[in-house]
């Protein structure tokens, strides 16, 4: 097939990319680069060193014999997407192209007004391209298992039956997400049901739990193919900021009791699901909802999990529960569904003492890199 990957420099889209031309598919990076901008602007930085995705792409080229076409652009342009779409002829496109982080998006209105026009606007160009374009291509969109919240009752795929008042339907999942970040995730899913229903584009939507790990196989082939690894209280998820925490023998900060339950999945599954559902296409006129995730765990289980490892390496960090920068619940029900991905093939990755073990050499191996200023949350909700 031929498959854009949109974002395909970033933490997800990377893997993906050589993964999808590992199998045999045709693959294209559209990116704006702006993640490598955006490190500058919080003066951050990704523990891994990473290559410019141009000499990335040369090295996968030199390995395997396999190109992947690249185009450096933005979404939000029109035009440009128009010109990638005309030369490309996409068979599916996989959207990872937005703005992914939840307290990036908290930060003043500036950041909250990019966030979602960024991630809206962009969202709506490759709708259009589609029907306009390439009315065929399948759109595989990155949505969030944030998108839900945490209520009270179990999460189903997607969709729930509801009867009231002697009547029965089928309904999109009630969304209670937790920032502005999220609600664009929201509003993206809301406008891709629409265009699914009035133009017949065919749309599956992932809603991917926290992507926790760094290396595929692929990756791992040479160091210039290095995926980047976020640990800063920005852009750094809860499993990979205690890993870095505990490589640099600080406290690990568990945001409030560290009972809120969240969904998480290895990276290795995620690009796994994103070739399932490219090869188990959607029906034209579908919406199609999976929830992308393998197990959940409360913020304090992955604290503990991360203290033992490191205790089994030599170093001993204590858990520092400090007052929570979010607005949350912190004692909720968490139960979600994911069978559909497991029933077209997905055999999880599951969270082991290895795999920490694994991530935290590799901090460790690079931890001069480590900037400790930034591994406490400098963005509040409130």
């Amino acid at each position: 097939m031929k498959i854009i990957v949109a974002g395909g420099d970033g933490f997800c889209g990377w893997p993906t990319a050589l993964y999808l031309s590992k199998q045999g598919h045709d693959v294209a990076i559209l990116d704006n680069l702006v993640r490598r901008k955006i490190d500058n602007e919080l003066h951050s930085n990704s523990v891994t060193p990473i290559a410019t995705l141009e000499e990335r792409v040369n090295k996968w080229k030199e390995l395997t014999g396999k190109e992947i076409k690249t185009f450096v652009g933005d979404l939000n342009h029109h035009d440009f997407l128009t010109q990638v779409f005309t030369q490309f002829k996409p068979d599916a496109f996989v959207h990872f192209a937005e703005q992914r982080s939840a307290p990036y998006s908290m930060i003043d209105r500036e950041h909250a007004v990019y966030t979602q026009t960024n991630n809206v606007m962009g969202n709506l160009n490759v709708l259009y391209a589609i029907k306009e374009l390439a009315p065929d291509c399948h759109l595989i969109k990155l949505g969030t298992m944030g998108e839900y919240g945490t209520p009270n009752i179990d999460i189903e795929e997607g969709y729930i039956e509801i009867e009231h008042k002697g009547r029965k339907d089928t309904l999109p999942y009630p969304k209670q997400p937790g920032s502005f970040y999220h609600l664009s995730k929201v509003h993206d899913s809301h406008n891709i049901q629409f265009a699914c229903k009035i133009w017949g584009i065919r749309a599956t939507d992932l809603n991917q739990g926290i992507v926790y790990g760094l290396h595929t196989e692929e990756t791992k082939q040479d160091p210039v193919l290095n995926n980047r690894l976020d640990y800063d209280g920005v852009y750094g998820t809860a499993l990979n900021r205690f890993i870095n925490q505990a490589a640099i023998e600080h406290d690990l900060t568990v945001y409030g009791s560290g009972k809120q339950t969240r969904a998480f999945l290895n990276i290795e599954d995620t690009v796994r699901c994103v070739e399932i559902a490219a090869e188990n296409p959607a029906e034209p006129g579908e919406f199609r909802v999976f929830n992308q995730f393998t197990e959940w765990f409360s913020v304090k289980e992955l604290a503990d999990k991360v203290q033992k490892v490191a205790k089994e390496e030599g170093i001993d960090v204590s858990i520092d529960n400090m007052e929570n920068p979010r607005v949350e619940a912190e004692d909720h029900y968490y139960s979600a569904v994911n069978t559909k991905l497991r029933d077209l093939g997905l055999e999880p990755h599951l969270l082991t003492d290895e795999v920490i073990k694994d991530m935290l050499q590799t901090v460790i191996d690079h931890k001069d890199r480590v900037i400790k200023d930034n591994v406490l949350p400098s963005v509040t909700w409130k």
